[in-house]
């Protein structure tokens, strides 16, 4: 039988070097990692998404209001109001505007979105918009991440089943856990650098639906844009797979300021500016790129005009008018003039900017039911996102969020 081994005194010292050695590499680590520089605060309890009134209020008045720089839009998700500036996103009591949650980081954020009862928080590195977390919009909790080579700039959109993370040399498609679909533009380091169809080309805009991505480009050596509709959900999200791409012809194509407005299953609708000799029109094109349909615009799209979907409808900002087009066949359904921005809906109208406050209309016609009175503080004519949550109104007026509440 073996005597029991005795440790010496250098054992235990060497044992008690290496134990220095890992808890000192685990230090440098978590120094390094995006825990030591995250500070998350979670709800301690989550609010109700708030009763939606009967009937709509004679008069609003302004309640609170927060910096909400990196949003394209107003966001509010159950009861929760979403505000994302400079590092910080915040969910906020949409009554009062106080903190339910908070997830802050060392670096700045790059844009902000809501979708599936989640909040999609972008934040910039040294390889741009490259570090996104999915937050539980309820708890602000972290639900999953993901890291890419993005560029210095990207816009968030959701179409109801994908994320578009859109930059002007690179866009990527997520699925609701962060998990890429497509990617398309420049690939950093790639394995195949034969999967992208074309190389060097600006992307200029996107939009995107549950089974059609339309992305707007220029590319080197071609004089016009060109209009690209791909799968968002490939089977292999290194290679794009193309509907259809070609260099538009129609007059203003070749001008420059076109944009992809939106998408459905079997239509892509594309603004085009006019021309000396044409007027500014929306063209409807279907998913093979053949042109079905023009539509003339009194008047064309400002640089701040934009789109959404309230609905089963897209609904066209275009700088001092909006238009609805059906959600299917992208045709154009109304339009009023002297408006502020989109819509939303509540109490069964569709609630619109407008000068002197909010204009309700019937979502079917676009006919005038209502006014409801509101004084705007400081506000230069910013385009205005709305968003409804309960009896309170959320304004998105510039880089800051404003809410609402009946007088």
């Amino acid at each position: 039988m073996l005597a029991p081994e005795r440790r010496t005194r250098a054992d235990i010292l060497t044992a008690v070097a290496i134990a220095a050695l890992v808890a000192i590499a685990a230090g440098v680590v978590w120094w390094n990692s995006d825990a030591r520089a995250t500070e998350s605060v979670v709800a301690d309890q989550t609010l109700s998404a708030p009763p939606t009134p009967e009937k709509l209020p004679a008069a609003m008045r302004e309640v609170w209001q927060a910096a909400d720089g990196a949003a394209e839009r107003a966001i509010a998700v159950g009861g929760v109001a979403v505000t994302g500036d400079g590092d910080t996103v915040l969910g906020r009591n949409p009554a009062t505007g106080e903190q339910v949650w908070k997830y802050q980081r060392d670096r700045p954020l790059c844009a902000v979105e809501s979708q599936f009862g989640t909040v999609i928080a972008t934040y910039r590195d040294d390889r741009g918009c490259s570090e996104t977390t999915l937050l539980n919009a309820d708890t602000g909790a972290r639900l999953t991440a993901r890291s890419s080579y993005m560029d210095d700039q990207v816009q968030l959109s959701v179409d109801g089943t994908y994320t578009l993370a859109l930059g002007a040399n690179r866009l990527e498609m997520w699925r609701s856990d962060l998990v890429r679909t497509l990617e398309y533009g420049y690939v950093d380091a790639p394995v195949n650098p034969r999967t992208q169809p074309r190389q060097g080309c600006t992307l200029l805009s996107a939009a995107s639906a549950s089974s059609r991505l339309a992305v707007l480009e220029r590319c080197p050596r071609e004089t016009s844009d060109r209009l690209t509709v791909l799968n968002p959900a490939p089977k292999d999200s290194t290679t794009p797979e193309e509907h259809s791409s070609h260099i538009l012809t129609e007059p203003g194509a070749a001008v420059g300021g076109a944009r992809a407005i939106a998408v459905s299953d079997s239509r892509v609708a594309v603004y085009l500016p006019g021309t000396e000799s044409t007027a500014p029109q929306l063209a409807i094109y279907d998913v093979s790129g053949n042109l079905v349909a023009t539509h003339q615009l009194s008047a064309p799209l400002a640089a701040d005009a934009f789109v959404s979907r309230v609905g089963a409808n897209y609904f066209v900002f275009t700088g001092e008018n909006l238009v609805a087009l059906n959600g299917s066949t992208l045709e154009p359904l109304w339009g009023i003039p002297q408006v502020l921005g989109t819509p939303t809906l509540l109490s069964g109208k569709l609630l619109v900017p407008v000068r002197d406050g909010l204009a309700a209309l019937d979502p079917v016609t676009g006919a005038q039911t209502q006014r409801i009175s509101v004084q705007r503080s400081d506000y230069h004519d910013e385009p205005i996102s709305l968003m409804a949550i309960g009896p309170t109104v959320l304004e998105r007026r510039g880089d800051t969020l404003f809410a609402l509440a009946a007088s």
